[in-house]
């Protein structure tokens, strides 16, 4: 009876990929693994959108039309491969989405070339939910090399249900695909709303669009178009907002300028303990000690250059990293130039290889005095981490470097050794060096993170002691943040931790939770003082300029003592104090969202300018960058 029922198994499912069925079945298994998909990303924490799985059903099912075309065998293998090549897909893009949570761009295919270094984390990428992508195919082709399937020769074929489905689903699809295609595209710059309005298929041809259209799609091409647009935005800016609430332009003119960049370093690490010890004593007393601005928020969610760029030039980021990777020759008002034009001697200073995110071109394009990569440090006093220059050399050896630079100075430096997969690789024994016991998440990827930062935070100490010891931090500004997130936004250890030692974080808390990076100011005659409003790093630029009383001509952000009170990221997301937009506005006090047709209009008004704003500020700073129109 058991012979029979395998039997009948084996008869069925030969019945079934023989026939047009199996084209239909294909449909059906690419809609499940899509559900699949949006579970383990934009949909993680909520339910899925009906609306969405829809959509995605209508696309499944036409994406197959093409297997009507061909017989039984072609159709299987060709079936096999559009099933393979979509599965792929989801999977790369589930990868990239627990590393940045975005989605691949086909113009990051530059980014390639540094896959070796970005590899590490890739093994923190992978969730054993990942095999549903795939298990279909290895089923088949494990059926197929034991024979219990086969797949028949025919030489007439009846068409009758070909031209049946086929005529359906072009019905659909000619009256409500363009539909969501239209709708997905209004969101130019906000990948999560383009899959969610118009399904992952939609949100890949639209990337596509964009690449093959980027020039034509650009806002501004000439130099004179894009001032006179800079100018109004600035003028809007000086009609709402005061730039300098505390009479701080020029208080630090001439004073030495140090511009600090801290690799994965989160807000929420900021005055929290861990067994009965803080996680970042040095980087906290110097917060308590100066000005803390407890609301930076980070331009992009991915790379260390993208910061980099938004930090010195008060622009946006394109898409991860392609700013220094595909436009490296390009000119900015960057603070380097700003700063060399007044008189000081600049710097720049990281322990990587120039060749990672095409530094080496990218810096030898601006106006620096000094560039120290990895060969510009002293080798045999020099520990190495991830075979970069540790924090506790970069440090110890910058401030020397900084003691013998022609004074006044501004350098901007970049940590690297609390960079993924957080294991400080390079170091004979790290607890040495790392001051807490992260039990119980000690070995994990989350454990790593805390005991990495808390090693960069030990160098950081060690660092304004000798600053203080060679009698340079009485006479320097000192501004530091952290790059962007180091843990993924819903790593659940994280959220774990963060509910033990503080609150249970809601939807819009969690969002920000990932773009908000610590962040504090020392002018030196300056007591303590904390600013709440929220600021990003296109504000560092401009604020740093103010201090010292230098022109800053072309910035996109604004001085951090004055009273603008909301910052945009490159994928359309807007934080304001009381506000938070992805596509839709939340209020930031308890993460519900804002009923837009039941709102007073002086609040519809307010949020309506800050979204004008941001589409102002993203034209304005993509126009830039792709057509290099600040080049002198």
């Amino acid at each position: 009876m058991k012979k029979d029922m395998l039997s009948k198994i084996k008869y069925y499912t030969n019945k079934v990929i023989n026939s047009e069925l199996f084209i239909i079945i294909i449909g059906l298994v690419l809609f499940v693994k899509a559900a699949i998909f949006y579970k383990l990303t934009i949909y993680v924490s909520t339910p899925i959108s009906s609306t969405l799985m829809a959509k995605t059903f209508i696309y499944s099912m036409l994406i197959v039309t093409l297997l009507f075309l061909f017989k039984n065998r072609l159709r299987f293998i060709f079936g096999l491969i559009l099933d393979f090549i979509v599965s792929a897909i989801m999977f790369a893009d589930n990868l990239y989405y627990n590393y940045s949570t975005g989605f691949i761009s086909v113009s990051q295919i530059s980014n390639l070339q540094y896959s070796e270094q970005i590899s590490v984390a890739l093994k923190e990428l992978f969730s054993i939910w990942h095999i549903l992508y795939f298990v279909d195919i290895l089923l088949i082709l494990a059926l197929l090399l034991f024979k219990a399937i086969k797949i028949e020769k025919v030489k007439t074929r009846n068409w009758k249900p070909a031209i049946t489905y086929v005529s359906i689903i072009c019905l659909v699809y000619g009256s409500t695909i363009p539909t969501y295609v239209k709708a997905a595209e209004q969101f130019k710059y906000n990948k999560k709303m383009q899959l969610e309005l118009g399904t992952l298929y939609t949100f890949h041809y639209l990337d596509v669009k964009s690449i093959v259209n980027m020039r034509k799609d650009i806002k501004y091409s000439n130099k004179s178009d894009v001032i006179q647009a800079y100018n109004d935005l600035k003028t809007s800016y000086v009609e709402n907002y005061q730039d300098d609430v505390y009479n701080f332009t020029g208080i630090a003119k001439d004073k030495n300028v140090i511009v600090l960049q801290l690799e994965s370093f989160q807000s929420f690490l900021i005055d929290k303990t861990i067994n009965g010890k803080e996680l970042t004593p040095n980087l906290n007393r110097f917060l308590a000690e100066n000005i803390n601005v407890k609301n930076m928020m980070i331009q992009s969610y991915s790379t260390t250059a993208d910061s980099e760029h938004s930090t010195m030039s008060s622009l946006y980021p394109l898409e991860n990293g392609m700013a220094f990777a595909q436009y490296s020759a390009n000119k900015y008002d960057d603070f380097y130039g700003s700063y060399n034009d007044s008189g000081y001697y600049t710097i720049y200073m990281h322990g990587n290889d120039g060749l990672f995110w095409n530094r080496n071109n990218v810096y030898g394009h601006l106006d620096i005095d000094e560039v120290d990569f990895i060969e510009s440090f002293d080798a045999e006093n020099t520990t190495y981490i991830n075979e970069w220059v540790s924090d506790e050399s970069m440090f110890e050896q910058a401030v020397t470097k900084l003691e013998n630079a022609p004074k006044p100075f501004m350098a901007s430096i970049v940590s690297a050794s609390s960079h993924v997969a957080f294991d400080l690789p390079g170091l004979e024994n790290k607890y040495e060096y790392v001051d807490i016991d992260v039990t119980p998440w000690k070995g994990t990827y989350f454990g790593n993170y805390l005991e990495a930062v808390n090693y960069t935070d030990k160098q950081f100490g060690m660092f304004i002691e000798k600053l203080k010891l060679d009698g340079l931090y009485d006479d320097t500004v000192i501004i530091l943040f952290g790059d962007h997130y180091g843990m993924q936004m819903y790593n659940d250890e994280m959220l774990d931790y963060i509910e033990q030692t503080d609150h249970r974080l809601n939807i819009v808390e969690t969002e920000i939770n990932y773009i908000n990076v610590p962040c504090g100011i020392r002018i030196p005659g300056v007591e303590h003082m904390e600013i709440d409003k929220t600021v990003s790093k296109l504000d560092i630029k401009p604020t740093i300029c103010q201090l010292s009383g230098i022109e800053d001509s072309f910035s996109l952000g604004t001085s951090m003592f004055g009273e603008k009170d909301f910052a945009c990221l490159n994928n359309g997301v807007i934080v304001t104090d009381d506000y938070y937009y992805n596509g839709v506005w939340y209020y930031r006090s308890n993460g519900k969202n804002i009923d837009m047709d039941n709102i007073d209009e002086d609040l519809k008004s307010k949020l309506d300018y800050y979204q004008k704003c941001m589409e102002d500020e993203l034209a304005i700073s993509n126009s830039v960058v792709l057509n290099n129109l600040l080049a002198k």
